[in-house]
């Protein structure tokens, strides 16, 4: 699970002992100010970036590297450790200093709670709250939310115009065939997934209307019209690339999983820039930036750093040194 829903025993003794922490490399790109990090404020320091093994992550953690060399800093990137547990454990325990993590993940797999807030600020609050006492500070949220959704192709689109999960609800009400789903067999059983958005939606969809399948394929069945609508991330390179259309989920039933840099307080007692260098690039963080940089990595197969850089560069956070 990519926003650490299914966490392996494994998981937890690597991060309990730091395994997999111990590697990382300098990173070397050839940056210098834009928009960020004029004056160098982070010159001297020795920072270290981490972020869970998925596209978007690997992105992410990246820029925040990216950002912190522009302004001074010395970065060793530890990207890419696998499961939640690890990237958040190493900056709870000062191995890492920053990485950028979801609100929903923090709220109820690191936090342990079990409901959602359903106002993303207030969510990216509680856990704000929560988490100063383990050492952990969360700077403010992007609009980037990666939950769940559902979607179907253009096709299926103009033929039932459906936006969002209460017309669904209804269609399935009128025209109980119209309603196929693909969606992965976790999803189909979890009390917030599919039993709790027909519980939510007042849905009614027999059992042979859905199929379950792995995750990679909903979105190719989807795109062919296999399924009417698929389960779906929303910031997935796949939906700009198939050109799917998600529904809205109008009664906010998914949980938040909005975006925010998650620091180790320490060292930001130490350096307190760290907040206003990546202020901008949070901010100008959405779910439509996402999917066209993931698609770049999941669809074209480009590197996620380069991919990061180049962003960064258009954007003009960062210049070439």
């Amino acid at each position: 699970m990519r926003r650490g829903t299914g966490l392996l025993l494994a998981a937890v003794l690597m991060a309990a002992s730091g395994c997999g922490l111990q590697s990382g490399s300098p990173m070397t790109d050839d940056v210098r100010p834009g928009t960020v990090g004029r004056g160098e404020p982070l010159e001297g320091a020795h920072l270290t970036v981490t972020s869970k093994e998925f596209t978007e992550q690997l992105i992410l953690g990246a820029m925040m590297g990216i950002a912190f060399e522009a302004a001074g800093a010395d970065v060793l990137d530890r990207t890419g450790i696998q499961g939640s547990i690890g990237s958040r454990e190493a900056v709870k325990a000062g191995d890492a200093d920053g990485g950028y993590e979801y609100t929903g993940t923090a709220w109820i797999t690191y936090l342990g709670n079990s409901k959602p807030i359903v106002d993303p600020h207030k969510q990216w609050e509680a856990v704000r709250d929560a988490d100063r006492k383990n050492g952990v500070t969360w700077l403010p949220a992007s609009e980037l939310d990666n939950t769940y959704a559902l979607a179907m192709n253009q096709a299926n689109y103009k033929k039932y115009r459906t936006r969002n999960l209460s017309e669904v609800a209804a269609l399935a009400k009128k025209d109980p065939g119209a309603v196929t789903l693909c969606v992965e067999g976790e999803f189909a059983n979890r009390a917030d997934g599919l039993p709790g958005m027909e519980k939510k939606y007042g849905m009614n969809i027999p059992a042979k209307n859905v199929t379950q399948m792995d995750t990679g394929i909903i979105y190719t069945q989807v795109a062919k019209g296999k399924c009417t609508y698929g389960e779906v991330f929303t910031t997935d390179g796949r939906i700009k690339s198939m050109n799917l259309v998600v529904m809205a989920d109008d009664k906010h039933f998914f949980p938040n999983y909005n975006v925010a840099p998650m620091i180790n307080t320490k060292t930001l007692e130490k350096w307190p820039a760290i907040a206003q260098v990546l202020a901008p690039i949070t901010k100008k963080l959405n779910n439509d930036v996402a999917r066209t940089l993931n698609a770049k990595v999941d669809v074209d197969g480009e590197d996620p750093h380069q991919v990061a850089l180049d962003w960064m560069k258009q954007e003009g956070f960062v210049k070439s040194g």
